[in-house]
This record gives C-alpha cells, sequence and structure tokens, in this order.
C-alpha cells in the first residue's frame, strides 16, 4: 500500500474528526468525534513512530475548522543563479522560507524569511506557485500543506548565515546536482521550476 494513501487518509479522518469537534451538539455526536480523532492519532503514531503528546500536539492540537497551512518560500536571482540557504536542523540546501506568520501578508513573509536567513534585503515582486504538498515528491508530513513560491528582488544587505541557517549562496542550476536538499521544504524539481521562472518571466503562475 502507498505510504502517501495511509497519510492522506489519516490527515482526512483528523480534519473530519476536528470538524465534528468544532460543529456538533449532540453529546454522542462529540464523543464518536473525540474517538475518531484519537484513531487517528493512534495511525499517526504508528506511521511515524512519535509518542503519543508529540503526535497530538503537532498533529490533533488544533480547533475550528481545519484548513491547510501555509509554507512561503522566496525566490532571488542574481545573474542566473538561485539564492539557497542551508538549514542548522538538516544541513541541507533548501530554498529561503518557512510558515506563514499571523499578521504578515504572503510578501511580507517572503522578505522577512529572506532577511532572517540570508541576510538580504529584498521586495517582494510577484506571485510565482502555489504548490499542493500531496502533489510533489516530498516525504510525508502529518500536516496538509500549501506552499507559495514568491519572486523578489535585492535591494540591500549581504549574504550571511542565521538563527536558523548556517550558510547562505547563489547556485547555477548545474550546481543542483551536487547539493543535497532539504526534500521536506522544497524539491528538486520545484527548485528547477523557479529556474524556469528565471529564464522566462512571463511564465504564467503554477498553480496545483
Amino acid at each position: 500500500m502507498n505510504e502517501n494513501r495511509w497519510l492522506e487518509w489519516t490527515q482526512r479522518i483528523q480534519a473530519i474528526a476536528q470538524t465534528g469537534l468544532t460543529y456538533a451538539k449532540d453529546g454522542y455526536d462529540l464523543e464518536r468525534y473525540e474517538e475518531l480523532r484519537e484513531i487517528s492519532i493512534a495511525m499517526m503514531r504508528e506511521q511515524t513512530g512519535l509518542p503519543y503528546a508529540v503526535v497530538k500536539e503537532l498533529f490533533a492540537s488544533e480547533t475550528g475548522y481545519p484548513t491547510p497551512k501555509v509554507d512561503v518560500r522566496g525566490v532571488v536571482f542574481q545573474d542566473g543563479k538561485l539564492l539557497l540557504v542551508r538549514e542548522k536542523s538538516d544541513g541541507k540546501w533548501t530554498l529561503p522560507g518557512g510558515w506563514a506568520d499571523i499578521g504578515y501578508t504572503p510578501k511580507e513573509v517572503a522578505v522577512k524569511e529572506i532577511r532572517e536567513e540570508s541576510g538580504l534585503l529584498v521586495r517582494a515582486v510577484k506571485l510565482l506557485a502555489v504548490l499542493d504538498k500531496k502533489c510533489h515528491p516530498h516525504p510525508p508530513e502529518a500536516y496538509y500543506i500549501y506552499k507559495l513560491f514568491i519572486l523578489c528582488e535585492q535591494i540591500g544587505g549581504s549574504l550571511e548565515a542565521g538563527l536558523e541557517t548556517s550558510a547562505a549562496a547563489f547556485f547555477a542550476e548545474s550546481e543542483l546536482a551536487g547539493l543535497e536538499l532539504s526534500l521536506n521544504r522544497a524539491t528538486e524539481s520545484q527548485i528547477r521550476l523557479m529556474f524556469e521562472y528565471g529564464r522566462n518571466p512571463g511564465k504564467e503562475v503554477a498553480l496545483d
């Protein structure tokens, strides 16, 4: 059985349980939805091997109507090369970015993440892609995630490591094969798609 199918089913069960716990009024229904949530936690534990408390906190602690989480990635070119940062958490390279923050627009998130992770000051120019993580070869993850890729241009600053990164540099597309990529954050095919936008600025927004 495809592991990603199990993940999709577990996410759907959790989402149904969370929706039911939000809107159900009958006590018996609430008990059933709570049991369904516990089943989803057990399924996720079986797949990940993580302790119950960790799975519940990461996967089944939210309330209200369930919606996808949003990951924002900044895309900066310099002389045909693309900005990548090396994450301290796994020692691998990726596009600068992270979770969207409450109170920030997507453009503001991209600008902030690039500054914090690479030292560059940029302005956000335009949206390049909105991708659904399930449609791409990322490792399995408990969250359901949309990924936004935003083109930015440098207006100042200089390359330097950040609190969550150990290095920042510009790479040509031909150099990707020699890099170990943080696939949970951005896949090689997604990074190559960004190079396509660098070569063809008029390319339409990619939308899953």
